[in-house]
């Protein structure tokens, strides 16, 4: 999908949009161990906003024009984009337009962006590019005292074994 609608929306709302998940958006990047994944390791990238109020979030889905909305058992309610082509094409350039005005989300935007960019080229695919992005995965969302299921070591971990055994 072409992000020429982004053009089309009115500052005031793209900005608005923007302050609203400068304050409670995040940005995610998941690795999950996968044997049917060639390199072992599936990458994922989402967005997302959690907020009770799903008006607002149905305002934001609708004007990016893309992902979806979910409401989990406690009613609150979960605005996420993981397609990696909407998240390339529609949120990139859409945050990139309205920017973030806190530095910590600039900072994980940054990231962010870059590690969008080198799934949507397939580099997570390859040891290299795997590792490049678990390096890069580390600084997102830094401080926030969540424990990840698998850290940079698992990864390196597992790739020097697979290595070993010569399943690589």
């Amino acid at each position: 999908m072409s992000n020429s609608h982004i053009k089309t929306i009115p500052s005031a709302l793209g900005y608005y949009i923007a302050g609203f998940a400068d304050g409670e958006g995040t940005f995610i990047v998941s690795v999950r161990k996968r044997s049917d994944y060639r390199n072992g390791w599936k990458v994922n990238a989402s967005f997302n906003i959690s907020q009770k109020d799903r008006v607002i979030l149905a305002k934001i889905k609708n004007t990016l024009k893309c992902g979806t909305l979910r409401e989990r058992d406690d009613g609150v309610v979960c605005y996420e984009v993981v397609n990696i082509t909407a998240l390339h094409d529609t949120i990139l350039p859409f945050f990139r337009k309205f920017r973030f005005l806190s530095a910590k989300k600039k900072k994980d935007f940054v990231t962010f962006s870059n590690i969008v960019e080198r799934i949507y080229r397939k580099e997570h695919v390859t040891a290299r590019g795997l590792k490049t992005i678990i390096q890069l995965r580390e600084q997102l969302n830094e401080g926030r005292g969540r424990k990840r299921k698998y850290t940079q070591h698992d990864v390196y971990q597992d790739r020097t074994s697979e290595t070993t055994r010569g399943t690589r």
